[in-house]
């Protein structure tokens, strides 16, 4: 529910003409939340000059102000941090500390959501690796039969079905050496939603705090693919019902020094 401290309120209009859902309006020279369409997306905190406007259900300390010196970022600095970020398939053994970790899913709990339904949840896999690992590759194995049985499908659909059965097999013979799949990283993040579009942005911001903390990410479709229908994963990893995997964040000391960016394919714009 939103509240109002009649004390600060200068009556500006600020957090009206910001609510585009108009929940907020001015009558009697007074500020009136109605509460009936708000989806307390915050606007109203961040725009009110006197910091009059307050959401009972979240957590108010931890707003902060705008300071210029902490929030804003130099535009070619943030373009070349996202040109030499690279997938790392290459880790340390080296445990990745817990306050990394919360910080990451920090970065994706703040990310916008579709009608702020904040409905993102982060299942972080350290101790349950191993398990996990075996479920994926015995996952893998089962869907690569699949394909290579079925004479629909295409060579190049045959190919990821007997890369799949290989990475079991190699897998099953050493299972530290010949991990194609976590490539032994101390670290998982499972990221689930009930859209998928929610759960990618969400994991694009957790990508950029993993690099700002010196970490390496892989995202895993192979593991996400393997998830997929597969009611011993979700059990074991605890997805709600209503929601499922977007994105296997795999994380750990990066094991590779990059020294430079790497190019790409010019831009596909239409400017109409």
């Amino acid at each position: 529910m939103i509240k109002i401290d009649d004390k600060k309120c200068i009556v500006c209009g600020q957090c009206v003409k910001d609510c585009f859902l108009r929940d907020i309006e001015i009558v009697d020279n007074k500020v009136q939340t109605n509460n009936v369409t708000c989806i307390k997306c915050g606007h109203c905190i961040a725009v009110c000059p006197t910091n009059a406007v307050s959401i009972d259900e979240y957590n108010m300390e931890e707003v902060k102000d705008y300071n210029k010196d902490e929030f804003s970022i130099d535009s070619d600095n943030l373009l070349n941090f996202i040109k030499f970020r690279r997938t790392v398939r290459q880790f340390k053994n080296k445990e990745v500390e817990k306050e990394k970790i919360l910080k990451i899913i920090e970065a994706g709990r703040f990310t916008q959501t579709g009608s702020n339904m904040q409905n993102i949840s982060y299942i972080v896999v350290r101790e349950g690796l191993q398990e996990l690992k075996s479920l994926a590759f015995k996952s893998l194995k089962k869907k690569g039969e699949e394909l290579i049985s079925n004479t629909t499908s295409s060579m190049a659909v045959k190919r990821f079905g007997k890369l799949w059965i290989d990475m079991y097999k190699e897998h099953e013979e050493s299972p530290n050496k010949n991990d194609k799949l976590f490539f032994n990283a101390p670290a998982v993040i499972i990221v689930a939603a009930n859209t998928k579009v929610d759960g990618a942005l969400a994991s694009s911001n957790m990508e950029l705090m993993t690099n700002a903390l010196g970490l390496g990410t892989l995202f895993s479709g192979f593991f996400v693919m393997a998830a997929q229908e597969d009611e011993k994963i979700m059990d074991f990893l605890g997805v709600e019902k209503d929601k499922q995997i977007v994105t296997c964040m795999i994380i750990g000391y990066p094991d590779v020094k990059y020294l430079r960016t790497v190019p790409r394919k010019e831009a596909d714009i239409s400017w109409i």
